[in-house]
């Protein structure tokens, strides 16, 4: 195939995609797919100035000339550029097959905070799901559960024995209504992923499940620590 031809190839997958992804009418333009697939999907977002800029290009190969005559041959470099990003919008890499930590360790919304906080003390993760029976009722982050015991100490509690008597369980259930986490089936993309933690930034981490039920074990966790990592593979994809 020659340069113009896989260049209108790719192109053509992503503005099948993008219409098929987000139900866009047949009559939109690409530029404005483009530009309302900016908020709802990261790859786009981070190429949407070099798709505009496609979608000129496109229009000049197509539109000039005789019918049917290519008249503009992009250069290699571009046409392996737009190659990627379609590959990336239209066959994106799920999260359970890359980032994605498997070994999700859970604990029980009968636990104490201070077993809790042994646990991510020990194991080095600050996330950990809290399950009341099969049940996933919330997170037991580092951070928050910090927040808590310092909280207890302004009110002058003895700390020790908040630790040892206070339930995991109670703690999570107070943040219950924060949107500090989410969960997601197993088909979520990477792309997917970014856009849940763009869209909230004060989002922790993603919990997969099989059917992105919170009554389902996890098949793995993504914290906002990854997005660099997440990034690293969307590049090299």
């Amino acid at each position: 195939m020659s340069n113009a031809e896989r260049f209108l190839k790719a192109y053509n997958e992503i503005d099948h995609s993008l219409r098929n992804q987000y139900n866009f009418k047949r009559a939109m333009a690409f530029t404005d797919i483009i530009r309302r697939s900016v908020l709802i999907n990261s790859v786009v977002r981070k190429y949407e100035d070099d798709l505009v800029d496609y979608s000129r290009l496109r229009n000049a190969i197509v539109h000039g000339g005789n019918e049917g005559e290519v008249i503009a041959e992009p250069h290699l470099n571009v046409v392996e550029k737009l190659e990627h990003i379609a590959k990336l919008i239209c066959t994106p890499p799920r999260a359970v097959d890359s980032i994605c930590r498997k070994d999700v360790l859970c604990v029980s919304a009968s636990d104490s905070v201070k077993k809790v906080v042994e646990l991510i003390s020990k194991s080095g993760y600050s996330n950990l799901p809290v399950y009341d029976g099969e049940k996933l009722i919330g997170i037991a982050n580092g951070q928050r559960l910090l927040d808590a015991i310092g909280r207890a100490m302004l009110n002058n509690r003895n700390i020790d024995k908040f630790a040892k008597e206070m339930l995991i369980g109670e703690i999570v259930s107070n943040q219950i209504t924060d949107t500090y986490f989410a969960i997601a089936d197993e088909s979520i993309t990477l792309e997917q992923a970014l856009n849940l933690f763009y869209k909230n930034r004060k989002m922790l981490v993603i919990l997969i499940t099989k059917n992105g039920s919170d009554y389902e074990k996890p098949l793995g966790i993504i914290s906002v620590a990854d997005i660099m990592d997440i990034n690293s593979v969307l590049e090299n994809y």
